[in-house]
């Protein structure tokens, strides 16, 4: 708009994030066109998590928090219109969208075939919520139930299938995990390897949760982790927040040499995919 310089970050924000969805939209029109078969996603990045306590105030915070942060961008990508909630949200923060009739029609007539989405660690939400944590991208309450590594990052595999049950139930479309996995601290031993039974067991629990939401009925089609190497985290910029099964060489300066070794968990992971025994 002519006054840019002006306008709020509100409108500013949401007004961009429009801009992206009808974007995306437009990809998969076009992707159905030109691949003449319906397989277009689209990511995002999942935060999944439950209410403080049974207080009813902390469960209504609780679902405006899971509307807003959460369901938002599934149902855009998914149904193609702008919720009710988010609808009273725009009218409470003054935002008014500039569209038009073509924009809406793209973004409702071109959902997505599947939902794609990263699941990393569950958090609790509440209008009483204090001691929160932070681990990935955002901090939550701390679950008094859950273990969690250095960072905060609350380690939580039945919260996996929780997710893949309410995302199922609600959209009732394929899911695909597109990022698991955790972050630790690591050094590499006098074996040149690093001995991450954490991580195994972490990997080993969230796929018993997975096998147990196909159990459920859920339609789960594909899994990916976070990640293969070692890199630079992008929650916290450092590298010494280590998400891979092999380990590089780097230190959150870049000093080091570059160089690539196997941890534990590559040969488990290894043996998972040629055996699927956990």
């Amino acid at each position: 708009p002519e006054d840019y310089p002006n306008v709020s970050f509100d409108q500013l924000r949401f007004q961009t994030l429009h801009n992206q969805l009808v974007a995306q939209a437009k990809v998969v029109q076009l992707g159905h066109e030109m691949l003449k078969k319906k397989n277009m996603g689209c990511m995002i990045a999942n935060m999944t998590t439950y209410p403080i306590d049974c207080n009813p105030v902390n469960v209504i915070e609780w679902q405006k928090f899971d509307q807003q942060a959460r369901y938002f961008l599934f149902d855009m990508v998914a149904k193609g219109e702008y919720p009710t909630y988010m609808i009273k949200m725009f009218e409470k923060l003054k935002v008014k969208l500039h569209t038009n009739e073509e924009e809406m029609n793209i973004l409702k007539n071109n959902p997505v075939d599947f939902l794609t989405f990263s699941y990393y660690m569950t958090g609790v939400v509440g209008e009483t919520t204090a001691n929160k944590v932070g681990g990935n991208l955002l901090s939550m309450g701390k679950n008094p139930f859950l273990k969690a590594n250095e960072w905060g990052w609350q380690i939580d595999p039945q919260g996996l299938r929780y997710t893949l049950n309410d995302l199922w139930d609600r959209y009732h479309l394929p899911l695909f995990i597109s990022e698991n996995g955790i972050g630790w601290d690591e050094k590499l031993n006098d074996q040149k390897t690093v001995e991450d039974d954490y991580r195994i067991d972490y990997m080993k629990e969230h796929f018993i949760a997975i096998n147990d939401a196909v159990e459920d009925g859920v339609n789960v089609f594909g899994y990916t982790m976070w990640g293969v190497i070692d890199l630079v985290s992008n929650s916290s910029n450092e590298m010494s927040k280590r998400y891979g099964i092999i380990y590089v060489d780097y230190d959150d300066y870049h000093n080091g040499t570059g160089d690539r070794f196997k941890k534990k968990s590559f040969y488990w992971f290894k043996k998972f995919k040629e055996t699927l025994e956990l």
